[in-house]
């Protein structure tokens, strides 16, 4: 059978290349046989194979192994995190990308291998970023010998080879043909902010469908575990297996094995590529995927549901043609456009492990397809900082420790320091509970999670994890609460929450968080959070699990900071010595001690409205800000300048503000060297004699004066350059005329006033010559 798959015709210039040009890229279509004829083709040198999943490492091993004659730990074997079996005959070696990235901080020389062989590049996992990142550092640097191949079904073959510094290499030709049914869902499905049951419901009838119309096993891809779990309960009696990455090894390995009846297994991402699942002759693809989101402000994490890209529709449609003629059915419209290729996820993930690995590695410039994103790459240092990993951008002690440990660093993190604190085996059970996929049906209590999710595989995980922590397996007598909050507040120490009023809970990074009406979680004081996310346009954070806490525990989590507080907050002054847990209040108490600055900060966040506001104060403010718009510097700003001149040390709160002069203060405000009275007085005189007072309130200066005093005035005042206005008005006191030009009214205006007013008012003077007349307040004199 080896002899027709496509890929061996194109071995002899495949290893011809490695030979000449020491690196290569090979591209061939699913199914074509390169995970598993390549590397045999290449011994009897020294071969590792790094895949992105361990489920396709125990496949490919396997497959190898079979075709030798032999059983796994021979010549061909493999190594997995906590599983391995080699032997000192094994010349092919698989192993997932994380182990052969550890491996390779250990010995960055990799003795003894010759060639290193990274498959399903085209897949952008950073773990295979980065590892061949180090291998060409390696090559470059220590090894010129070393072989080295990447190789893909749908690679970006021209960029991949410009990175490496190797040629292409393809294997053209499909092994089966597999035939496209395009099988779209009656309306266009809904996927956020969750895939809505309608859209799966069409997926489980498209698989009934493809179970009626074909023979051999029908393999469905699905975007996550609640959607596989969805479809499997509509899909009556047949024959369901469901397998997932964090599914045990004996479901992986009986999907991996022939059935004696028919099946249908239902798959993630994890069956896409790498494997040959026996018996499958027919892929219905949902046409979804997940991918990870990082709010790195918050150091919130989440996968989202979008549509799968047209290489990942390839890769999956290929399952269906390894053995023999195939169909796959399409659950989109053919129509629709989709991305080329996925998002490589360092572009999208949290770049935690990837920043460590780089500081372990010493580099900080590696040879990728694509460089990390700046801001998630300081928001990934700055978390290993916190974790005691990096000091001044460099790898500590620690870190190296925890890079080790093949975890996410905040795990190990945790590991190591909450160890000696709970003992070893309980602390790594937690670690391996956290490491690996909780169900989405888990309780969001974690102790009745980790209760019921000790299985043989978690016990394995942990006794391997305990063995890293090198502390006593036993320590104390704690509670699962407290080993388990203990661990999570180690590895999330922003996550710590507490209470706050009204409802929900505040975490110690300052996000909100909520945990589900009902939960026993709600009724708690403390919690440490292990998994939440944040859907888009939410201010909290929904809790997925987390462990009850107390304050001695939420305490070991970071360091505690007393802090005055002296601020305005809430339209008063608050000045307070304050402990905290990051942003979480623990105890206040009131400080005595000068908070003018935080008043001035009130009066400008809330304006001069705080202060207590005469007639006097208002009129004397008005004076001065004509004066500046009239005349510019010195004159101040004067709101500004006033909030600034205040004298505030006698004020402790905003009540206080009422009792401050603020006239006096404004008069302190005048440039020293005019006086106020004589730029811009307060009353000007008439002709009658009176000092009529002046409106400094609008644009212009004004200024009200009964008609009869004005008589004879015919220079209309100027203040500060400024033409005053004129109310002219009436015995009552009523403004029966307004004028900038007092000339010209007694021309032209007064004439009309003294017909209309002359006999309402007959007490008062309404000379025919007002110019002539004597200006006068009073009424005419009694006739006797």
């Amino acid at each position: 059978m080896t002899g027709v798959l496509p890929v061996t015709h194109a071995l002899p210039r495949l290893l011809a290349a490695l030979d000449s040009d020491g690196a290569a890229v090979l591209t061939s279509p699913p199914g074509s046989g390169k995970t598993t004829l390549v590397p045999l083709a290449l011994a009897p040198r020294k071969v590792v194979v790094a895949e992105p999943r361990r489920i396709a490492v125990r496949a490919a091993a396997r497959r190898m192994a079979w075709s030798l004659g032999e059983k796994t730990g021979e010549r061909v074997g493999y190594t997995i995190r906590g599983e391995r079996q080699v032997s000192a005959n094994t010349r092919i070696e698989v192993v997932t990308t994380g182990v052969l990235l550890r491996r390779l901080q250990r010995d960055p020389e990799l003795t003894g291998v010759d060639v290193v062989i990274v498959d399903e590049c085209h897949e952008r996992h950073l773990d295979a970023d980065t590892t061949l990142a180090f291998l060409l550092d390696v090559r470059a640097a220590l090894r010129p010998d070393l072989r080295i191949l990447a190789m893909s079904a749908t690679a970006d073959a021209p960029r991949w080879a410009s990175l490496i510094e190797g040629p292409v290499v393809e294997a053209q030709g499909a092994v089966h043909p597999v035939d496209v049914v395009w099988a779209p869902p009656p309306r266009p499905a809904v996927i956020w902010p969750r895939v809505d049951a309608a859209f799966l419901s069409h997926v489980a009838d498209t698989v009934l469908r493809a179970w009626r119309e074909h023979d051999g096993d029908v393999l469905c891809f699905l975007p996550g575990v609640a959607e596989l779990g969805a479809v499997g309960r509509r899909l009556g009696d047949l024959d369901v297996i469901q397998v997932h990455g964090g599914s045990p090894s004996h479901v992986q390995d009986s999907v991996l094995s022939p059935g004696r009846e028919r099946r249908v297994i239902l798959a993630t991402s994890v069956a896409e590529s790498s494997l040959t699942v026996p018996g499958v002759r027919i892929v219905v693809d949902s046409g979804l995927a997940r991918e990870p989101r990082m709010d790195h402000a918050r150091g919130l994490g989440s996968l989202v549901t979008v549509p799968a890209s047209r290489a990942a529709a390839v890769q999956r449609a290929g399952r269906a043609g390894r053995e023999g003629p195939g169909v796959v059915y399409r659950c989109w419209p053919e129509a629709e456009r989709r991305a080329d290729h996925p998002q490589p996820e360092i572009a999208l993930a949290d770049l935690t492990s990837f920043a460590l690995q780089a500081a372990c590695w010493g580099s900080d410039r590696l040879s990728l397809l694509d460089q990390p994103p700046a801001g998630p790459l300081k928001a990934a240092r700055e978390t290993l900082t916190l974790l005691g990993a990096l000091d001044d951008g460099k790898v500590t002690a620690k870190g190296r420790r925890i890079a080790d440990i093949g975890v996410h660093p905040r795990l190990a993190r945790a590991l190591l320091d909450a160890a000696p604190l709970t003992g070893a085996r309980r602390a790594a059970e937690v670690v391996a509970l956290l490491g690996g996929q909780l169900p989405r049906d888990a309780s969001d209590d974690l102790v009745t999670a980790w209760r019921a999710g000790r299985t043989p595989e978690l016990r394995r995980e942990a006794a391997r994890l305990a063995r890293e922590s090198s502390a006593p397996a036993e320590a104390g007598e704690l509670s699962d609460d407290q080993v388990a909050g203990t661990v999570v507040a180690f590895a999330y120490p922003e996550r710590v929450a507490r209470r706050r009023a009204g409802t929900g809970f505040v975490m110690a990074s300052g996000t909100g968080a909520e945990v589900r009406q009902g939960s026993r979680l709600a009724e708690a004081e403390w919690l440490a959070v292990a998994v939440a996310d944040r859907a888009t346009g939410r201010a909290a954070a929904r809790v997925r699990q987390a462990a009850v806490i107390d304050e001695g525990v939420a305490l070991m989590s970071g360091p505690v900071v007393e802090d005055d507080e002296i601020a305005w907050r809430d339209g008063d002054v608050v000045a307070r010595r304050v402990r905290r847990l990051g942003a979480i209040e623990l105890s206040s108490t009131p400080l005595k001690t000068d908070v003018s600055a935080a008043v001035k900060e009130g009066l400008r966040q809330e304006g001069v409205g705080l202060l207590t506001w005469t007639p006097a104060a208002r009129a004397l403010r008005e004076r001065m800000e004509f004066a500046r718009r009239a005349l510019g510097e010195p004159w101040p700003d004067v709101e500004k300048a006033l909030v600034e001149g205040l004298d505030l040390t006698r004020v402790r709160r905003r009540a206080d503000l009422a009792a401050l002069d603020v006239a006096a203060a404004l008069r302190g405000l005048a440039p020293w060297q005019v006086r106020l009275d004589e730029v811009v007085p307060e009353r000007l005189e008439i002709p009658s004699g009176s000092q009529a007072r002046l409106d400094y309130s609008g644009e212009r200066p004004v200024l009200a004066a009964k008609l009869q005093e004005l008589f004879g005035w015919t220079t209309t005042p100027v203040v500060a350059g400024v033409p005053v206005t004129i109310h002219l008005l009436s015995p009552a006191g009523r403004p029966v005329a307004v004028t900038g030009d007092l000339a010209s009214f007694w021309r032209e205006g007064y004439r009309q006033v003294r017909a209309e007013l002359r006999g309402r008012y007959p007490k008062h003077p309404w000379p025919e010559d007002p110019l002539a007349a004597p200006p006068t307040a009073r009424t005419n004199p009694r006739r006797r």
